[in-house]
């Protein structure tokens, strides 16, 4: 199911520290994504989450060092597959990996990935999930049991399963996600793809040598924990979804748990973070 959206316009007068503090205190509520501007910040939220008292819990809307007004509008669910199909293009990932849609020819590449997305996200064009498909081709991932959570279309899933990958697990809370997944995955004869409509808690007792995580900076967050539970001491930990300015953040909550960054990475002010166990 698509669903709709609301969008918050801030103006933030001055700026600059004005952006980043509003920034870091809408992120403690059901805000999935920002994106800064010349004049503030625009935040939005799944319109089932937004109660507009949840501005008055801001406390630098507040603030007299600071001048903020906004104004918000619903953004109605789009569909996606007809905007992705009159202007998606093939892309080749590192010169190795090439993510294309069924209308699109094969080419050479060591990776072809036919992608189907529909409603769902991911097709490598976003910032983070190109960087996740740069941190898998860095990986050997041969026999290694992988969980994709938040799998969207399930491309990344599908690349660990062609790298070789098995067991895989593609798990998302979304329906129309899920069906599409299943899709992709025939699609690319990916019979070890095991694809499940859930959120963390379908993870269960299962342990990975690989967690991909491309989500958002909340979800993340509160549901670090049981990734951590589930990632095999040796294992990897991939995640992406979240502002440069997040990093901190992840990193201390993953550190908390006994993790340590061993990679990053930074496309157009996004960040990709790759952490393993200290041992």
């Amino acid at each position: 199911m698509v669903q709709a959206y609301t969008a918050v316009y801030f103006t933030v007068e001055p700026r600059e520290p004005g952006a980043d503090i509003l920034l870091a205190q809408l992120a403690e509520f059901p805000f999935e994504s920002f994106e800064e501007t010349e004049t503030g910040l625009h935040a939005y939220i799944p319109t089932a989450d937004f109660d507009p008292l949840i501005l008055n819990e801001i406390d630098i809307l507040s603030d007299p060092a600071f001048r903020i007004e906004y104004t918000q509008e619903t953004i109605a669910p789009v569909n996606w597959n007809e905007a992705w199909e009159s202007h998606f293009e093939p892309i080749m990932v590192d010169g190795v990996c090439h993510i294309r849609a069924p209308f699109h020819p094969a080419n050479e590449s060591t990776y072809d990935i036919i992608i189907e997305p529909k409603m769902s996200f991911g097709t490598g064009h976003h910032e983070t999930t190109h960087m996740m498909v740069q941190f898998l081709l860095e990986l050997e991932l041969n026999n290694k049991k992988t969980l994709d959570m938040g799998s969207g279309t399930a491309v990344l899933a599908i690349l660990a399963a062609k790298k070789g990958a098995k067991p895989v697990m593609a798990i998302d809370n979304d329906e129309w996600c899920f069906l599409n997944a299943q899709e992709n995955a025939e699609r690319n004869h990916c019979t070890e793809i095991q694809v499940v409509l859930g959120d963390a808690s379908a993870i269960g007792n299962e342990t990975f040598e690989v967690i991909i995580a491309n989500i958002n900076r909340n979800i993340l967050l509160q549901d670090m924990a049981v990734y951590c539970r589930a990632l095999l001491p040796k294992g990897t930990l991939l995640l992406s979804g979240f502002y440069q300015e997040d990093v901190a953040a992840i990193e201390a909550c993953c550190t908390s748990f006994g993790l340590t960054l061993q990679n990053a990475k930074n496309r157009n002010n996004w960040a990709g973070l790759q952490f393993s166990f200290n041992n």
